[in-house]
C-alpha cells in the first residue's frame, strides 16, 4: 500500500512572486479536474519560510513558478506546522498528462 504523503503532482523548488518580490520556496502541489464546472483546481503547502511569512501577512495573491510553468495563486492561512496553503485554478504550474500515453511515459521515467 502506498503512503498518502507520497501522493502529489509536484514536489520541489518554486518561486513565489508577491508584489514583485521573488521568494524561493519548497512546496508540494496536487490537483484534480472538477468535472461539474470544468475547472482544474490545484492546491498544496509551502514549507516554512521566514521570508515568505514577512511578505504574505495573512493572505496574498501571488504567482507560483516551477520549472514547468507559472500560475496565479492565493497564499492562504498557516497551518500548525508553519506551512502556508497555496491554491489556484486553471492551468497549474506543474506537468499534467493529457493522455494515457503521457501517463505511461511519466511512469516509465520514474
Amino acid at each position: 500500500m502506498s503512503d498518502p504523503a507520497d501522493d502529489h503532482d509536484y514536489q520541489g523548488q518554486a518561486i513565489i512572486t508577491i508584489d514583485g518580490a521573488e521568494v524561493p520556496v519548497e512546496l508540494t502541489l496536487r490537483g484534480h479536474f472538477q468535472g461539474i464546472d470544468g475547472i482544474y483546481r490545484w492546491y498544496g503547502r509551502i514549507q516554512p519560510n521566514r521570508e515568505l511569512a514577512a511578505a504574505v501577512g495573512d493572505t496574498a495573491i501571488a504567482e507560483v513558478s516551477t520549472p514547468f510553468g507559472t500560475a496565479s495563486a492565493v497564499i492562504g492561512e498557516l497551518d500548525f506546522w508553519g506551512r502556508y496553503r497555496v491554491s489556484g485554478h486553471s492551468t497549474p504550474p506543474f506537468f499534467v498528462p493529457n493522455s494515457l500515453a503521457e501517463i505511461d511515459d511519466t511512469r516509465s521515467a520514474q
